[in-house]
C-alpha cells in the first residue's frame, strides 16, 4: 500500500461529516495579506461526534496501535487546515511565516497525502507565493561587494509589493533570513518546484558574508547572533543548491569541532552546554558536508543520545521529556547509523500521550498543540519506521524520500556539483 493511502481515504471521509470542511486559502501561511484573521481559530473546534467516533480518549496498549490510519487522518486534517488559516496565535511570528509553511507541507509529504489532498492550482499558487518573498541583489553595494541581503525573507511582513518575478531592491531593513532560505528551497522542492528561479548566485555570495571567523554563521546581515542552528542551514541551502561556493568548510568544521563538549556531545558554539538541537545541527552538518568520518568521540557521542530516553528523549540531562526531541536525538542517532538501539515502543507510547484530540502534538503530556511539536513529533515517528502510513524521511536535510527523488532528478541543479 503507498504511504498515506488509507490516511487519506479516512480524512476525505472526515471532510464529509466535518462541519468546518475544507476552506478557501484566506489566512493561510502563503496568504498575502500581513493580519491574520481572528475568526480562523474556528477550525480548531472539531466535531463532536468525530471525535467520539475516533475514541481519541481511548489508551492503546499495543504502541503499533497506537497511530492506526484514523489518528494520522486527524494530523493530516490538523496540518490541512494550517495550511489555509493560520490562528491568531501565530501573528507574532509573522516574520517566520515560511518555516510555519515548511512544517505544514513537510508533514502532509510524511502523511503521503500532498499531491493528493492540494490541487495543482494551489500548489502553483504557494510556488509564486515563495518566489516572492525572494530577495534579488542590486547590482553592487556602495562597498564594491555583492549584496549580503539576499535569499528568502520569512514573509510579506515588509510591505514589499507582492511580485514572483521581482522584488524591491535589497536594503539593510529587508533582509534574507538563513533560515527562511533553507525552508523556503525545501518548500519549492516539497512543492515540485524545478527551482529554476532561484537566484543561486546571489544566495551563495549572501551565505559567504553572513560565515564568521570562527567558522559559525549569523542568520542575516548585521545581526550578533551567530550558532550551530545557522551553521546547519547554510549546510542545508549548499546541499539542496548542489553548491558549496558559500561555505569555508575547513571553518566550519573548525567550529563543530570547537564546539564538542566533554560529553562529547555539542553546544551552540564553543564553551556552551550540550543540547540535543545543537547535537543534531552538528551531527546533521557534518553528514552533509560528507564528513562524518572526522566526528571525534563517536561511541561516547552515541551514549550521550541513547541516555537521552526516559520514555521520549530529553534534550540534556535531567530535563523532561519533550516531543521535539523525538526528531532531533532520533534523527541524530539515524544519521550515526544506530537508530536500532532505540526503544521504539516506548517512544511511541510517550508520543502518544502528547498526541491531541485536536491532531498535531504538544510540547509535553496534556499540552496543546502547535506547528513545531506537531511536526517534530511527526517526524519522530516517521524515523521509528514503525508507523504505516508514513514516508521515509531524509533525517540530514528533514525531507521525504520522494522530495529527496524530485530534488535529485527534476531540478535544474540536479547534475551540478561545486565544492
Amino acid at each position: 500500500m503507498l504511504p498515506g493511502s488509507s490516511v487519506l481515504r479516512t480524512y476525505l471521509s472526515l471532510l464529509n461529516e466535518d462541519p468546518c470542511g475544507p476552506k478557501s486559502g484566506f489566512g493561510g501561511p502563503f496568504s498575502p495579506s500581513r493580519v491574520l484573521p481572528a475568526h480562523s481559530t474556528v477550525f480548531l473546534v472539531a466535531s463532536d461526534a468525530i471525535l467520539q467516533r475516533m475514541a481519541l480518549n481511548t489508551i492503546i496498549d499495543e504502541a503499533e496501535k497506537a497511530f492506526p490510519p484514523e489518528v494520522l487522518a486527524i494530523d493530516a486534517r490538523y496540518f490541512h487546515k494550517h495550511v489555509q488559516h493560520l490562528p491568531v496565535h501565530y501573528t507574532s511570528i509573522d516574520t517566520s511565516r515560511m518555516s510555519v509553511a515548511y512544517f505544514c507541507l513537510g508533514a502532509l509529504d510524511i502523511l503521503g497525502i500532498l499531491h493528493t489532498l492540494t490541487t495543482e492550482e494551489e500548489r502553483a499558487g504557494w510556488i509564486e507565493w515563495i518566489y516572492a518573498q525572494q530577495i534579488h541583489p542590486q547590482t553592487i553595494d556602495k562597498a564594491g561587494a555583492p549584496s549580503p541581503h539576499c535569499g528568502f525573507r520569512g514573509g510579506p511582513f515588509a510591505g514589499a509589493p507582492y511580485s514572483s518575478h521581482s522584488s524591491i531592491p535589497c536594503n539593510d531593513f529587508d533582509s534574507a533570513h538563513i533560515t527562511m532560505t533553507y525552508t523556503a528551497l525545501a518548500c519549492l522542492i516539497i512543492l515540485g518546484d524545478d527551482l529554476s528561479r532561484v537566484n543561486r548566485d546571489a544566495i551563495t555570495a549572501s551565505l559567504r558574508q553572513l560565515q564568521q571567523e570562527n567558522g559559525s554563521f549569523c542568520p542575516n546581515w548585521g545581526s550578533d547572533e551567530c550558532d550551530m542552528r545557522f551553521l546547519y542551514c547554510a549546510c542545508t541551502i549548499s546541499f539542496m543548491l548542489n553548491d558549496w561556493r558559500g561555505v569555508d568548510v575547513d571553518r566550519a568544521l573548525a567550529f563543530i569541532r570547537n564546539s564538542q563538549t566533554y560529553e562529547y556531545a555539542f553546544g551552540q558554539g564553543p564553551g556552551q552546554e550540550a543540547h540535543g538541537g545543537s547535537t543534531y545541527c552538528a551531527v546533521a552538518s557534518l553528514s552533509l558536508m560528507n564528513r562524518l568520518d572526522e566526528l571525534k568521540g563517536r561511541d561516547q557521542l552515541i551514549y550521550w543520545l541513547l541516555t537521552r530516553q526516559v520514555d521520549g528523549f530529553n534534550g540534556r540531562p535531567n530535563k523532561p521529556t519533550d516531543t521535539c526531541y523525538s526528531f532531533w536525538i532520533g534523527a541524530s542517532l539515524d544519521l550515526l547509523g544506530v537508530y536500532h538501539l532505540v526503544d521504539t515502543d516506548t517512544l511511541k507510547k510517550f508520543l502518544k500521550s502528547t498526541h491531541t484530540k485536536y491532531g498535531g502534538f504538544g510540547k509535553g503530556p496534556g499540552d496543546y498543540p502547535d506547528l513545531l511539536h506537531s511536526y517534530m513529533g511527526l517526524s519522530g515517528l516517521a524515523i521509528t519506521k514503525g508507523v504505516p502510513g508514513l514516508a521515509e524521511l531524509h533525517t540530514g536535510l528533514g525531507l521525504t524520500a520522494r522530495s529527496m527523488k524530485h530534488l535529485n532528478e527534476k531540478t535544474v541543479l540536479s547534475n551540478t556539483r561545486a565544492m
